[in-house]
């Protein structure tokens, strides 16, 4: 792990700023003696913060600058728990709408392009940011926000926009309902800017092939600005992150301790510049790696590996974790299979069962045949022998947000 003296400078002036306030890290660090740091061994034993030290400092705990100085709140869109809100000064909103104006620029977005913009807007971070890079780079803002497909549709054809922001699911939906319609003649889409979700190859596969437009993950989360953290580039091997606002590591999830790069972990974010709601090595659960070495494309800025899953979404079943990206490398290797699934766990019995419901690409699939092989495939890989249930396509429910992929009925 290395960090720069320019880095360690502004992970100083964070410190200043929460050891000066009485933030929630700023009293850890008062309680630890913590003043300045002067060395990696220094920062490496800066504690972390974590998603429940946000919540217990609902509802403007997290401040660390005069609330006169605060022109937005934002909320993470969890459905559980208390809510953690983000408040950010004139200058964070400044800075997020700049990195969000790079990752429109490493896709290849000019001020020439129309930009439309499906994510919600109001105290999720996704849509306004969105907007906000957009019109910094100089792009049409076509901003409808979630649903209504139908209008989303005729916008799409009557705006003529080039460039779809989304996430994955609603990529999906909409390229579904563009060859339901017959409407690819009069699509202009050539860009499309996907996040917020993890998502498999077949399912990127999908999208990029109906839609017929170039692919671009982007990152963030609302913890730390919100998307527009990083993104990846034409060359798609990685995403590129903005290492001058943000400073990035890679944990082991159970130990906490560092792992060099290019091994798999969970990734650890300090804000370097952040004045509202600075945060020190957050852990975000999401699973990623630093690849080593330089881009193809030239950035300077370093990279991160798409995200496969989260920390916390194993699952245990007959004394066997599970995580779902296991369950979708598996129907990953039938092509008879297209890329949705759902996964529900049931306790029946007096015995944990997990059924997986997935749709075949054509009705010519013996769908009781191909059920029993995922079966076994998944007996083969990881241990036990779910319930497979093969399904004509569109019969999973599609999503305008997020697709809920898993299902845990043992606890409702």
């Amino acid at each position: 792990m290395e960090i720069n003296e320019t880095q360690l400078a502004m992970v100083n002036d964070q410190v200043k700023r929460l050891e000066s306030s009485d933030n929630f890290y700023g009293k850890k660090l008062r309680e630890a003696g913590i003043k300045e740091v002067k060395s990696v061994e220094e920062f490496l034993a800066l504690p972390f913060s974590q998603k429940q030290d946000l919540r217990e400092a609902y509802p403007l705990g997290l401040m660390t600058v005069p609330e006169e100085k605060i022109v937005r709140i934002h909320s993470s869109s969890g459905t559980t728990g208390t809510p953690v809100i983000i408040p950010y000064t004139k200058k964070d909103v400044d800075d997020w709408a700049e990195m969000f104006k790079r990752c429109y620029q490493m896709a290849g977005v000019t001020e020439k392009d129309r930009v439309q913009i499906t994510p919600g807007y109001g105290l999720w971070t996704a849509g306004i940011g969105f907007q906000a890079g957009c019109e910094r780079l100089g792009a049409m803002a076509v901003p409808m926000g979630p649903g209504n497909t139908r209008k989303q549709l005729q916008f799409m054809q009557d705006m003529k926009t080039t460039v779809l922001c989304s996430t994955s699911s609603y990529a999906l939906l909409l390229a579904e309902e563009i060859e339901k319609e017959d409407l690819a003649q009069n699509i202009y889409l050539r860009k499309g800017i996907i996040g917020s979700e993890r998502w498999g190859e077949k399912m990127r596969n999908r999208i990029r092939g109906e839609l017929g437009i170039e692919i671009y993950d982007i990152y963030g989360l609302t913890e730390i600005y919100g998307p527009g953290i990083g993104i990846s580039c034409k060359y798609e091997c990685g995403m590129h992150y903005w290492d001058d606002y943000i400073y990035l590591e890679i944990i082991d999830p159970a130990t906490g301790k560092n792992l060099p790069d290019g091994s798999w972990g969970e990734i650890v974010i300090t804000t370097l510049v952040k004045e509202g709601a600075p945060l020190i090595r957050f852990r975000t659960h999401d699973i990623s790696r630093i690849i080593p070495g330089e881009c193809a494309c030239g950035s300077r800025y370093p990279r991160i590996d798409t995200i496969m899953g989260r920390s916390d979404d194993m699952m245990k079943i007959k004394g066997v974790n599970v995580f779902p990206k296991q369950i979708e490398e598996i129907l990953a290797d039938f092509d008879q299979l297209s890329s949705e699934y759902q996964i529900r766990i049931s306790h029946l019995d007096g015995k944990d069962t997990m059924r997986i419901y997935v749709e075949a690409v054509s009705g010519m699939v013996d769908f009781n045949k191909m059920s029993e092989a995922v079966s076994e495939a998944v007996r083969t890989r990881i241990g036990f022998t779910p319930i497979v249930k093969v399904v004509e396509i569109g019969v999973l429910p599609r999503s305008e947000k997020k697709s809920k992929r898993v299902i845990d009925e043992r606890f409702e």
